[in-house]
């Protein structure tokens, strides 16, 4: 617990945790070219062509009147907020620095990292479909949240797949391409949490990374903190109220050939204020295999990735360093020829 950065008192942050040169962290634009934003409630076609085209040009997007009740969201947020205002006695049963561990709290990064830390503590949880007794390891302190997380993680889990079925008819393939295995593991959480930072020039919450599951629908919060690369710079998303950002995962890279990216995305940190979100991210079973469909592969298409099942590709991908410039730490086909 002792590694626990909203547990310290605020004179004794250690700062010692990842110190980086300035031209290791170039700061972020202001977001001339903004995220796209996706108003589910336009007609189908209007937002199938709408998540392709955000796909292809950005990887990441904004959703708005996507279905989750304004209610549900504010009470995520407050009750991870609350969580994370217990006292350290609380909530010490949650701790633990074993990675396999699918319900914690930890600090740090969730990719190995050669020895650098990060300015984030995590709960994560494992929500399994349809939600049973696999949350019986989930905190149970305050009273309502195991209440409050199910309900958002349904709702949220729905409009991804969602997303995942208009993205299908955009690109001309059958509309339930994306259920089954590739989609129905547990639903992970990382309900993450960034406390002020002495030196925020200095350190990130996250580092430069892509996701390695199938789709992530993230809960800013209010407080900035979420940059994206973008055409060799890094772009600020500033949060919108209502809306959820959604990013796609290497898996539908690797479906889609290369025709949707995964994109590199960090946290940066505030010297005056703390930032929580949430990521919900929708997995692959383990031994899901995963590999270019026949749909987008041609002569003149070739397979650009092979096919893994999904625990070797967490267990292949799973170091992040932090370099200079942007989408070079991240290089999925590089990153496949060690396989």
């Amino acid at each position: 617990m002792e590694n626990m950065l909203h547990l310290a008192p605020s004179q004794a942050l250690p700062m010692d945790r990842s110190i980086f040169l300035r031209e290791q962290l170039p700061p972020a634009i202001s977001a001339v070219d903004s995220l796209p934003v996706i108003d589910m409630s336009r007609s189908r076609d209007e937002v199938r062509r709408g998540i392709l085209d955000a796909g292809v040009e950005f990887g990441f997007f904004m959703v708005v009147n996507h279905g989750i009740p304004e209610e549900v969201m504010r009470d995520m947020a407050e009750v991870c907020e609350e969580f994370f205002q217990l006292s350290a006695a609380d909530k010490a049963y949650m701790y633990s620095e074993d990675r396999h561990k699918p319900n914690r709290m930890f600090s740090g990064a969730t990719y190995e990292t050669g020895g650098e830390k990060y300015w984030r503590d995590c709960l994560r949880l494992a929500c399994p479909f349809p939600v049973g007794d696999g949350t019986r390891d989930w905190p149970h302190t305050p009273q309502r949240l195991r209440g409050v997380i199910e309900h958002f993680t349904t709702l949220t889990r729905g409009v991804g797949m969602e997303l995942l079925q208009l993205l299908s008819e955009a690109m001309g393939i059958r509309p339930d391409y994306f259920e089954g295995d590739i989609s129905s593991s547990d639903v992970v959480l990382n309900i993450n949490h960034y406390p002020p930072c002495p030196n925020p020039e200095k350190t990130l919450g996250l580092p430069p990374h892509c996701d390695r599951n199938l789709i992530t629908l993230l809960l800013p919060g209010s407080v900035y903190g979420l940059d994206v690369a973008y055409k060799g710079e890094w772009i600020k998303v500033e949060p919108m109220p209502g809306a959820l950002v959604v990013n796609f995962g290497q898996q539908l890279e690797v479906v889609t050939n290369g025709l949707l990216k995964s994109i590199e995305h960090r946290v940066v940190t505030s010297s005056t204020l703390a930032r929580t979100a949430v990521a919900t991210f929708i997995m692959p079973t383990p031994d899901c295999l995963i590999g270019p469909a026949k749909e987008f592969v041609a002569e003149d298409r070739p397979p650009c990735y092979r096919t893994v099942r999904f625990r070797d590709f967490m267990r292949i991908y799973n170091v992040v360093k932090l370099g200079s410039s942007v989408n070079l730490t991240t290089d999925l086909k590089n990153v496949q020829k060690e396989i």
